[in-house]
This record gives C-alpha cells, sequence and structure tokens, in this order.
C-alpha cells in the first residue's frame, strides 16, 4: 500500500485534516468551524483551545475515515503536514499549556494606534529592511506587545521564562507533542515583524523594540524537515511532524510556483497574492512586502525561496456580509447567480474594507464603503459589486507586483473556496488581462505542506517530477478590452480614497 500524509490545515474560520495519497489525491477529509469572537469595533478574537480541539478531533476522523476505506493500520500515515492562518497570536503558559488570553486574530486592528507611533517615530524603514514587510497591525508583533502590557502579570511572567509566544503552526505542534516541541518554520517567522529575512534569525534590536523576551519565542526551523511526533490524547502516537508553513506559501507550493515569476492568488476570508521571488529577498515596493516562502533542508545546507505577497483582507468574508449582516442571500454559493442576474453593478461600487485596507495602501483606519448608489439599485447590484471589489482589488496586486518585480506573468495560478465561483474568476481574468488558471486539486495550501511533509521523509519527490505541480482544472481567458478593463478598474480608484480616514 503506498504511504499517505495527514496535512492539517487550520484556517481563519474552520480546522481541516486531509489525508492525501502520492500523486495528490485527496483519502479522506474532516472539517469543522470554529467561533469567531468580536469583542470591540475592530477586534477579532479565537478561543485557542477551541482552535487545538477542533483539529485535533477532525485529524482523528480523517484518520479513521481513511482506515475505514482502505483497511489501513494504525502506522499507515507515514507523516504529517501542517499549514495555518498565518500573524495570529497565542501566549501559553508553559506550565499549565493554557492560553492567557484569546488569541488576536491577524484581522484584529486594536494595535492600529500604537503602529502609527513607530511609523511616526521613524522605524518603517528600518523594519522593513529587517524584515520586509510594513508597519501594520496585520503582524504579530504589535499583537504579542499588547498581550503582553494589558493581561495581569503577562510582562513579569514572560521576565521569568514562563510564558511562551507562538503563531498557529506553533501552538497545534506544541500540543501534538504535549509540549515538548515549541517551533516556528521560517515561513511563519517571517510573519511576526521580529524575524530578520536577510539573517534567517529573530533580531535582537527588534525584540528591544517592542519590548518583547527573546525567552518566549519558539526555535526556528526549516518548513520541511522532521519537527516532533505526535504524543497526545486523541491521535495516533508516534506520527512524524514532517513540515510547517504558513497557509499562502503553502499553497504557493502546492500550485507548483517553484520558479521565480510564477503567481498563485488564494481566495479566502482575504486573497493573498504570492509571486516566487527565487533565492534572494526581492526589494518590497508598490505597497508590497517581502516573505520567506519556504526553506527545505538543514542549515548550512539549507535551501530558501523568498516571494512578493499583496494582501486583501476581505474578500470571502464580504460574501459572509451579505448573508450574515446585511440577509440578501441564504448561503455563500448564492451570490453567483444573484450577481450574474444584472449585466453590470449599475455603477455601484463596494471598498470592503471592514479591517482596514491591506496591498497597496496599507491604511488600518479605513472602512468598508458603498458608494453610487440609486434608487434603481437591487441587492443583486450590490452582490455583484461585492464579486467586483473582490477582483478589483487582485487586480491591483498583480498590477503592483509586475511594476515591483518587472516580470509579465503569463497566467495567473488560482485556489482557494472563491474559485468555485466561475463569475468572479470571469470578472479576474478580465481585468488582469491574462489566463487565470484553477488547479485540478482543489485543496492546495493543504497539497503543499503534505509536499514538503512528504519530501523531509523520502517518500515524495520535491519541486520535480509528477507530484510537483498539479494538473490544471480550468481557465479563464479575458473577454474584454483593455481599454474596458481600465475603465472599470478607474471607478474602483476612485473610490478607494473615499474609504479612507474613518477612524
Amino acid at each position: 500500500m503506498s504511504a499517505a500524509i495527514l496535512s492539517l490545515d487550520q484556517g481563519t474560520t474552520s480546522s481541516r485534516a486531509i489525508v492525501f495519497g502520492e500523486t495528490g489525491t485527496t483519502l479522506a477529509s474532516a472539517q469543522r468551524e470554529f467561533k469567531q469572537h468580536f469583542p470591540n469595533a475592530g477586534w477579532v478574537e479565537h478561543d485557542a483551545a477551541e482552535i487545538w480541539a477542533s483539529q485535533r478531533d477532525v485529524a482523528a476522523e480523517a484518520i479513521a475515515t481513511w482506515r475505514t476505506k482502505q483497511g489501513a493500520s494504525g502506522d499507515s500515515i507515514a507523516a504529517i503536514g501542517i499549514t495555518n492562518q498565518r500573524e495570529t497570536t497565542v501566549i501559553w503558559n508553559r506550565q499549565t499549556g493554557k492560553p492567557i488570553a484569546p488569541a488576536i486574530v491577524w484581522q484584529d486592528r486594536r494595535t492600529a494606534g500604537y503602529c502609527d507611533e513607530l511609523i511616526n517615530d521613524g522605524h518603517q524603514d528600518v523594519i522593513r529592511a529587517k524584515t520586509g514587510l510594513v508597519i501594520d497591525p496585520y503582524f504579530s508583533a504589535t499583537k504579542i506587545r499588547w498581550l503582553l502590557k494589558h493581561i495581569a502579570g503577562a510582562e513579569g511572567s514572560a521576565a521569568r521564562g514562563e510564558l511562551a509566544f507562538g503563531t498557529i503552526d506553533t501552538w497545534l505542534v506544541y500540543n501534538l507533542t504535549e509540549g515538548k516541541i515549541h517551533a516556528t518554520d521560517v515561513s511563519n517567522a517571517s510573519r511576526t515583524m521580529l524575524f530578520n529575512i536577510q539573517t534567517m534569525e529573530w533580531d535582537d534590536g527588534l525584540l528591544q523594540l517592542f519590548s518583547i523576551p527573546r525567552s518566549i519565542l519558539p526555535n526556528i526551523v526549516s518548513s520541511s524537515g522532521l519537527i516532533g511526533e505526535t504524543s497526545c490524547d486523541g491521535l495516533p502516537q508516534g506520527i512524524p511532524i514532517c513540515s510547517m508553513i504558513g497557509d499562502q506559501q503553502s499553497a504557493l507550493f502546492g500550485q507548483g510556483c517553484h520558479s521565480p515569476g510564477l503567481v498563485k492568488n488564494t481566495y479566502g476570508t482575504g486573497c493573498f497574492m504570492l509571486m516566487n521571488t527565487g533565492a534572494k529577498p526581492a526589494p518590497a515596493s508598490q505597497g508590497l512586502i517581502s516573505t520567506v516562502a519556504w526553506r527545505t533542508g538543514v542549515p548550512p545546507n539549507a535551501a530558501t525561496s523568498y516571494a512578493l505577497e499583496g494582501s486583501v483582507f476581505i474578500a470571502g468574508a464580504a460574501v459572509q456580509w451579505l448573508r450574515d449582516g446585511l440577509g440578501i442571500i441564504n448561503s455563500a454559493r448564492e451570490i453567483e447567480a444573484l450577481a450574474a442576474s444584472v449585466p453590470s453593478s449599475d455603477g455601484v461600487v463596494f471598498v470592503p474594507a471592514f479591517s482596514g485596507l491591506g496591498t497597496p495602501d496599507w491604511d488600518p483606519s479605513a472602512r468598508g464603503t458603498l458608494l453610487g448608489l440609486t434608487r434603481g439599485t437591487t441587492r443583486a447590484h450590490i452582490a455583484r459589486a461585492t464579486l467586483e471589489a473582490i477582483a478589483f482589488q487582485c487586480a491591483e496586486l498583480l498590477s503592483a507586483m509586475r511594476d515591483a518585480s518587472g516580470i509579465s506573468p503569463a497566467e495567473l495560478r488560482v485556489d482557494g473556496g472563491g474559485t468555485a465561483n466561475n463569475l468572479l474568476m470571469q470578472i479576474q481574468a478580465d481585468l488582469v488581462g491574462i489566463p487565470v488558471v484553477r488547479a485540478n486539486v482543489q485543496e492546495t495550501t493543504a497539497l503543499g505542506a503534505a509536499r514538503l511533509a512528504g519530501m523531509a521523509t523520502g517518500l515524495w519527490s520535491g519541486v520535480t517530477g509528477s507530484t510537483a505541480e498539479p494538473a490544471s482544472g480550468h481557465q479563464w481567458l479575458p473577454s474584454i478590452s483593455r481599454d474596458e478593463a481600465q475603465c472599470k478598474l478607474s471607478s474602483w480608484r476612485r473610490a478607494v480614497p473615499r474609504a479612507k480616514g474613518w477612524t
């Protein structure tokens, strides 16, 4: 029987577990949503204990389902790969293993004022040079600082070495190994605003700037390699954990974007576009950030790949708002037919800046704005404007990447739940002016982590061979002229400034 890899895909709204075969075939899967908490305006929190329980339970369910289907024995899972929502911040007590507060989610904007102070004090250039990032509440450093300063006794406990910090990858590994392993990979470390992407180490100057003790930080490991073994209740014992990687970098790997210039875009709660820039970090410009894509092997023989990234904070979340906030659809699937029932948005433009604006604006004070309404506006026009807003934002990302890299991609590879919306994908192709290509394997984020784990065990090939790139599924070709596309984009560019400066 061929070896199988269990991929744990811990996302912003749900935890999934997928068992993959060698060719990238899904053999079994399970998924569970967990609760989102919004205690104050601009705040987004998760219960880290609920995240762990949901991820453990779906992993056990996927393994059990696969065993039933295949008649497989308990040791048939060769390795575990982990991919995760990035930047979300957990701090826990090392003795009890319990979080000291709810996890602060990547979307959370509570530290916007502090970020403004850092910018005004002139720290932007140094932070960008060291980390490749812009100063924004999105990243983990200001979230860590907030928790240490606002949770009673946290600063003292941290100074005494009693606390541990982690992004969600770290939190999962810590629990999978019953506290034996406190580690993060380079891709997740590069999202904290504490990691120097030139030296590939935690940066003492940044730790001092944010008043964060080094003792709370996890050890840094490669994205592919043996990290530890399972030893927790509820899962088989002794399964090697062989990869950790942030979800967007994992999708880049899973999409086969292993060469410089290849680009993928993931349509989920937000949208995240990454371009592989090769063995050296590309200078970040046009509002883009430079990030570590992955590292394979063990230093000094490790191989690192970097990427340019653009972030759209609100994409699928805007569709959820139409469903849960406005009530104009009953399910997310309904939006395509509703939006397609009108030939255009009839001048309606929606800027879904519910969590501020990401690339290229990086404005945490921006707020959602709906413009161009008339008495003739219907829910169908608003639905179509919502899909267009997602595509507009992503078109701006690709344009920025072209300008920053000097590379004009031949295609845009796409994945994520939003790619099931054919109208959205056609609008996207029209705006970017190149084919939009959806992978045959929809779970490319989970697949990337699985491939990296398979590489570490020697069971699967690396960036070459039959498992390197998923087969193409469907593609959408541009159907409008570039002049018409630019006319549409100009309406978006006029609308964005209206959303800024609300707080």
